[in-house]
């Protein structure tokens, strides 16, 4: 129980020091979070379109 105890009390001392980003930081990481997510989805799916349009000619069912 000890341990528990001051694993709780190191780690709101460490959480104290932490320098928490403003709101404007915050919306600005989120949208550019949202928006590679995006770019990547449709990436991943360009290549998936493509991969299965190539293996459906080699197969003969394009």
């Amino acid at each position: 129980m000890r341990k528990i105890q001051q694993y709780v009390k190191e780690s709101i001392q460490e959480l104290k020091k932490v320098t928490w980003p403003t709101w404007e930081e915050l919306k600005g990481s989120t949208l550019v979070v949202m928006l590679f997510s995006v770019i990547m989805g449709c990436y991943i799916a360009g290549l998936d379109f493509v991969f299965s349009w190539l293996v459906n000619q080699i197969m003969g069912r394009g």
